[in-house]
């Protein structure tokens, strides 16, 4: 069948894919599990419900939710009678909360927890439009989504024929979500998307996901993030099972469970999981230590092709049989494909993970974009490490002549929601999205980005400055868990550092170095040293204007929930920035008339 809006899947699920599990979670220590048919049923019966509650096409819902198989049965029983789904991100401040609930026009929300019911309730007290607040599990005196459910299964027989007159109307180009982006600065913009973006991404892609219906699929990154939920359908589509996992913490024990043939990541949970690899592998002695610390840097040599030769490709064998091996046990034994996105992925993870027969398929895109741009395939030569893949073949994507990246096609958002003036700031009169992001087109339709349009600087000796690409580079250090480089309008470029905290304590124990706490640790002489001596080896690498010349460190890590990261865990820059500006003013020897160093302006340093 045909597939042209998101429910079409369900449907698609019932005719062609039946399976035990088409959808599974793990909840008090079980694996749950929901069949194809009882998937349809909840659907059709939620859809049911909300008809039997009044609800209209063009109605709006918010949830806030972990991922679980209800969020598809509220997602696609909305989809099914024109209902608008409008998913937000669970570690939102609470402005962005405040602001969706009134600006997304929602009129009642769920929260899948306890936590969630009560945060909702306590910021919808300034929205009027919220009717009525949900809870997904059962607690005590809460209204629960399975009211939904039950008014349904009540009313299948009456409102039957109504719906399936509801869905043959709806048209691939209906509004079926607004999704709120987690903007580096202000408030976030409500994207609409249709069921054509989202559908000719999955239709543009499903081929190239190396996944089909025996096999199995994990789901960690929240179902409110456009890459997860699109990849939520695109697994769905080629008949796959979805798992979700418990939590990020529990995912290499659910790995071991479900031994999935893939899941989704943004590079930072990547680049942890190298990490946790090489801190084991530190752990080792004698020659097992250095069969392992061999195979790490054969893989960190990985070419595409065999063009490293037969001589590596046979110590390759050798180390795939010893050391990658265990890597592979380490993820369920399985894996077929890790799909990341969100954020610029470290070629040397690329390649190491390639080495260790564990692929990584690097892709982009934006909210705006429903999300795919481009993506690597699993194969040569449409993989190229240091890129983001070949342009999907139904988009029309051209650089312009600053370098931006511009896109039009099928996956193109219909417009920021009730912001038509920002919207005409993104999409110009030719129709083109303009990314803000800076990039480059070469063999094979490969795109590469080279960064942000908006972060590029400059430095008083007129040389620019990219920032993530020197980031991206200093990430690679165990130390460095994040960076912001800085430097506009100075003579050098500078930067905060984010210490790698439990790395560091580890290096503090085995040198016998003792500290109060970390804002004690970032002031101890040789720990200062240590990171001198980390971005002096670093600074080899780059040319001599792109070399960070002065640095502070921080003694707190940097989170979602405290404001220094977004949701998708990009880093805020004008937040740091003024959070860290007494150590900025230090950084370029900035003081007041006084000679006093400057005081922030949210009152706030952490010194």
């Amino acid at each position: 069948m045909e597939i042209r809006r998101t429910f079409d899947i369900v449907d698609q699920l019932v005719e062609k894919y039946q399976r035990d599990d088409a959808l599974a979670v793990k909840r008090n220590g079980q694996w749950e599990k929901f069949n194809t048919q009882q998937y349809k049923e909840f659907v059709d019966d939620f859809s049911y419900g909300l008809l039997a509650a009044g609800f209209k096409k063009g109605d709006k819902i918010l949830t806030v939710s972990n991922n679980r198989p209800e969020w598809n049965f509220i997602d696609m029983g909305m989809s099914q009678v024109g209902v608008i789904h409008v998913p937000i991100y669970p570690n939102n401040g609470q402005k962005e909360y405040e602001h969706i609930l009134v600006h997304s026009d929602a009129r009642i929300a769920f929260g899948s927890s306890q936590e969630f019911y009560d945060i909702l309730s306590l910021y919808a007290k300034g929205a009027p439009n919220i009717e009525k607040i949900y809870s997904i599990d059962a607690i005590d005196g809460v209204p629960n989504w399975m009211e939904f459910i039950e008014l349904g299964r009540q009313n299948r027989e009456k409102y039957k024929a109504e719906l399936q007159k509801i869905k043959d109307s709806i048209d691939s180009r209906d509004l079926m979500s607004i999704i709120y982006t987690s903007g580096t600065t202000g408030l976030s913009k409500g994207v609409m998307l249709c069921h054509e973006n989202f559908v000719s991404n999955v239709n543009a892609t499903s081929d190239i996901l190396p996944i089909d219906n025996t096999e199995m699929f994990l789901s960690f990154l929240p179902l409110c993030h456009v890459l997860e939920r699109m990849v939520n359908y695109l697994v769905m589509t080629n008949g796959a099972a979805v798992y979700y996992a418990e939590s990020i913490e529990t995912l290499g024990e659910n790995m071991k469970e479900v031994n999935p043939q893939g899941f989704t990541a943004v590079p930072r949970v990547l680049e942890k999981l190298f990490d946790k690899i090489v801190l084991k592998g530190k752990e080792l002695t004698g020659i097992k230590k250095s069969l392992f610390f061999w195979a790490v840097d054969l893989g960190l040599k990985y070419e595409l092709n065999k063009a490293n030769g037969w001589w590596y490709e046979f110590q390759l064998k050798i180390a795939n049989k010893l050391i990658f091996s265990k890597w592979r046990d380490a993820t369920g034994g399985n894996i077929k494909v890790i799909i990341s996105g969100g954020a610029a992925l470290q070629a040397r993870l690329a390649r190491v993970f390639h080495a260790a027969k564990i692929p990584v398929m690097e892709g982009y895109g934006l909210t705006e974009t429903s999300p795919v741009i481009s993506v690597n395939y699993p194969y040569y030569p449409k993989l190229k490490f240091g890129s983001v893949g070949p342009v999907l073949d139904n988009l029309d994507v051209k650089i312009a002549e600053d370098g931006e990246i511009l896109m039009k096609g099928p996956s193109l958002m219909l417009g920021y929601y009730k912001d038509d003036e920002k919207t005409a700031e993104v999409i110009d009169e030719n129709g083109y999205f303009h990314t803000g992001d800076i990039g480059e087109i070469g063999e094979y339709n490969i795109l590469k980005i080279t960064d942000r349009k908006k972060e590029i600087f400059k430095l008083t000796t007129g040389k620019y400055i990219a920032p993530q690409v020197i980031e991206n580079r200093f990430k690679e250090s165990g130390f460095i868990e994040q960076i912001m480089v800085v430097g506009e309008g100075e003579k050098f470029a500078a930067a905060i550092i984010c210490p790698a905290f439990e790395f560091l304590h580890g290096w503090c124990f085995s040198h016998n170095i003792m500290y109060r706490d970390n804002k004690d640790l970032i002031q101890i002489p040789a720990v200062i040293a240590r990171f001198q001596q980390e971005v002096d080896h670093i600074n080899l690498g780059l040319g001599s204007y792109r070399q960070i010349k002065k640095f502070e460190l921080t003694c707190q890590e940097w989170l979602t929930e405290t404001g220094e990261l977004s949701p998708t865990l990009k880093v805020k820059r004008k937040f740091l920035k003024e959070k860290y500006k007494i150590k900025l003013d230090r950084l370029y020897g900035y003081t007041d008339e006084l000679g006093h160093i400057g005081i922030p302006a949210n009152g706030v340093e952490d010194k």
